[in-house]
């Protein structure tokens, strides 16, 4: 068994302490990380090696983007896609010592209004999205995890309120559709609701708020899927609210989900 958890950190450097107190007091035996918002060179690597997390694959670039798969478990760098050829580090693959790839994903957070025609931003998300599904279809994935910000909340239990959100970015019917042909091309199944199908489960909180706790109006973008071959194995999904009260936190929390595979 192993234990695998998705974070959008929002600058590692920045939060590197974190991460630190995450893997010391959770222990997952891999970590992925996105929004890295570091050159991979100016990634505190050491540091987390010598918290036992040894290998390491990741993708950077200045100021923006980023994602790095931190694990304990032996692991292999098994590439990444420009989907969209935007030019951005939004994707990074590993593969197992048992075969299980992980896809670290970050995808783009289309700005604030959901119009391609008005919001280049927008669009680059939308096609993010269609590259990715296109992918899926080419080359249908097997035994694979795939994790991150994917930056849309599917279902209506994702959001804290479904009639507010439906035309705020991350809850429109187009996104939702573009994030469902993706699923489905990749015959993923989206292992945080098989674990919780019922209830709010929020995965981020604005810095907007006064009181984001009191507020409490929440979003679920972060998931972790995995193939129907392996899907059964998943289990035990949680999502880390505390962490949002963390001295100086991210704007999302880590999602947790251990799956039933030799290592």
């Amino acid at each position: 068994m192993f234990t695998i958890a998705t974070w959008n950190i929002n600058s590692v450097r920045l939060r590197e302490t974190l991460v630190c107190r995450l893997l010391s007091e959770e222990m997952p035996d891999v970590l992925c990380l996105q929004e890295t918002k570091s050159p991979v060179e100016k990634i505190p690597l050491e540091l987390f090696r010598g918290l036992g997390y040894r290998h390491i694959v990741a993708r950077g670039q200045k100021g923006y983007n980023g994602v790095a798969i931190l694990s304990k478990l032996p692991l292999e760098d098994a590439g990444d896609r420009d989907y969209a050829r935007l030019g951005h580090a939004r994707h990074v693959a590993a593969r197992l010592e048992n075969g299980v790839t992980i896809h670290n994903v970050y995808v783009p957070a289309g700005g604030d209004v959901p119009d391609r025609e008005v919001n280049l931003k927008f669009g680059q998300k939308l096609d993010y999205l269609t590259d990715m599904r296109d992918s899926f279809h080419a080359e249908k994935p097997e035994r694979s995890i795939l994790v991150g910000d994917l930056n849309i909340a599917p279902m209506e239990d994702d959001v804290w309120s479904h009639k507010a959100m439906q035309k705020i970015v991350s809850h429109t019917p187009v996104e939702i559709e573009h994030l469902a042909q993706a699923q489905d091309a990749g015959g993923w199944v989206d292992v945080t609701r098989k674990d919780i199908p019922q209830g709010k489960l929020y995965s981020w909180w604005s810095y907007r708020a006064r009181d984001w706790d009191a507020a409490d109006k929440g979003r679920r973008l972060d998931h972790i899927w995995a193939t129907r071959d392996i899907a059964a194995a998943g289990h035990a999904s949680r999502i880390l609210r505390p962490v949002r009260s963390w001295d100086q936190p991210s704007d999302h929390v880590p999602v947790f989900a251990s799956f039933d595979l030799a290592v």
